[in-house]
């Protein structure tokens, strides 16, 4: 855990889209923090961006960046198969880590990385953004002061606006490690619950090319919690009207559901009936401000010493249920998390 600490000074490895969304954040709007310093093999293509910004350092190789001595905490924001090592270097290093989901696509490879983490005794945050959007952290709210009652049902809706291509899909670890592994983080978030058991149905409806790269691209999961309740996630690799994301939960004193944001809430009605805006069409449109809030949250730990919201274990706990979700598809029946872990 972070000692108390006025001013947390950072270092960025990655500095492609998400890379840049955390920069930006912490230059321009989280308080008490400086970028240091960045580091990424193509470095070079960040140049307007990181004038933009002011960050002056910047390496191509990330061990200047892991080993800085000005440099209290690392953003992981390099491709999926580089975290879980940097995640291992930054903790030998003594950094406190934030670092983009996944950790990795094999399981052995996280935990050994979050025994690490542990072991070095620094703070680690793992970035499961939507757990920040304005919109689900009410729902969460509106659970924990009991406005629903005890928790029945939770329905969650995550469907893209059109497919990844099918060379990313090979090589993505597929649409439940991927796609759904956020709705899965969604679920243990809303119900404060684990899970025992999945069941997954699914099927290539949107591209036969992704069928082809050996995935599939529309899914429905049903999970049983430990706690007694039931949750269903309905995935789509495409939705022709934008990035449709919502959620609903059920409880013995009512339900709380989210809408779509919007570009904006004009609603014209005239004699063909009525029309509003289609949902924001892409994701850092849609969540660009719990970007924001989790680079908060993960800066208040460090400099209040205390535990980030989002733990090692959270970035583990939802790939048992990925893991889980694709056995139950191609095994045609229920799987007991147990199976899997």
């Amino acid at each position: 855990m972070a000692e108390k600490k006025d001013s947390i000074r950072i270092g960025v490895i990655g500095t492609g889209r998400i890379g840049y969304v955390h920069a930006k954040n912490l230059v321009q709007r989280v308080q008490g923090v400086e970028v240091v310093c960045v580091a990424d093999p193509y470095v070079d293509r960040a140049t307007e961006w990181l004038d933009e910004l002011g960050i002056t350092e910047r390496y191509t190789d990330p061990a200047k960046v892991l080993n800085h001595d000005k440099v209290d905490a690392v953003y992981i924001c390099s491709s999926t198969d580089t975290h879980a090592d940097f995640l291992v270097d930054a903790a030998k290093a003594g950094k406190h880590i934030f670092c983009e989901k996944p950790i990795d696509l094999d399981v052995e490879k996280v935990k050994n990385a979050l025994e690490v983490a542990k072991k070095a005794g620094v703070t680690l945050q793992i970035g499961f953004n939507r757990r920040f959007d304005h919109n689900f952290a009410a729902v969460k709210q509106a659970i924990l002061d009991k406005k629903v009652g005890d928790l029945h049902m939770i329905k969650v809706t995550s469907r893209d606006p059109e497919p990844p291509p099918a060379e990313y899909v090979k090589v993505s670890g597929g649409i439940f490690l991927d796609m759904m592994i956020h709705d899965l983080d969604m679920v243990r978030f809303l119900s404060g619950s684990e899970v025992k058991a999945v069941s997954a149905a699914g099927a290539v409806l949107v591209d036969p090319a992704i069928g082809e790269a050996g995935d599939i691209d529309t899914a429905v999961v049903t999970l049983w919690l430990e706690n007694g309740a039931i949750a269903v996630i309905d995935i789509s690799r495409k939705a022709v009207y934008g990035y449709d994301q919502r959620v609903e939960v059920f409880g013995s004193a009512g339900m709380a559901r989210t809408e779509n944001d919007l570009p904006a809430t004009i609603e014209i009605t005239g004699i063909e009936g009525s029309r509003k805006e289609k949902p924001l069409w892409f994701f850092l449109e849609r969540y660009n401000e719990s970007f924001l809030v989790e680079s908060e949250a993960f800066v208040k730990a460090l400099r209040e010493g205390t535990t980030p919201p989002v733990v090692g274990v959270d970035g583990l706990e939802p790939m048992y249920l990925a893991m889980a979700a694709k056995k139950s598809l191609e095994e045609k029946r229920v799987v007991e998390i147990s199976e899997v872990r």
